[in-house]
Parts: structure tokens; sequence; C-alpha cells
């Protein structure tokens, strides 16, 4: 029984993650974002050439340009000079 509960904890993690966002700052600088995920909002700093997987419900994210995106989940993005580019 323990050995189903820990299958299925690590596979709920794998699909959660599966369908968040990925940032990848291609800056120099850290940069950081301002994340609203169920009305919520935090700041998430993504160090020079880091990635980090954000959003898996969906969010809104403003930039440290000021640009606005909203992310549904699957997104790939790239920081380059402050502002996202959506691939």
């Amino acid at each position: 029984m323990k050995t189903v509960m820990l299958t299925l904890s690590v596979l709920a993690v794998t699909v959660s993650g599966a369908f968040a966002a990925s940032v990848t700052n291609k800056d120099s600088d850290v940069q950081v974002l301002v994340v609203t995920e169920g009305g919520v909002k935090r700041e998430v700093a993504v160090d020079a050439g880091a990635k980090v997987e954000i959003c898996p419900s969906g969010c809104f994210i403003t930039m440290p340009s000021g640009d606005r995106e909203t992310l549904s989940g699957p997104e790939t993005l790239d920081i380059v000079g402050g502002s996202a580019v959506i691939k």
C-alpha cells in the first residue's frame, strides 16, 4: 500500500509539472517576475541563465519591463532584455 501511495504522489508531481510554464532568463542579471495566481501575487526571482517552472494552473505575470502576459500553463518563455519572448 505504501508503494502505491508513493507511486501516486510521484505521478501527481510529474503531471502537475508537465503543465507548468517554463521561464528561462537569458539576461545576465537576476530578473523578478510578479506572478498572480489564484488571486495571490508573489514575486519570483529568476537568476541569470536559470530556468524555473511557474503557473501549473495558469496565471498572470508582469515582466521586469512592465509587459503583462496571461499564461495557461504549458508555455515556454525566455526573458530577453527584461521582456518575455513566448515560444
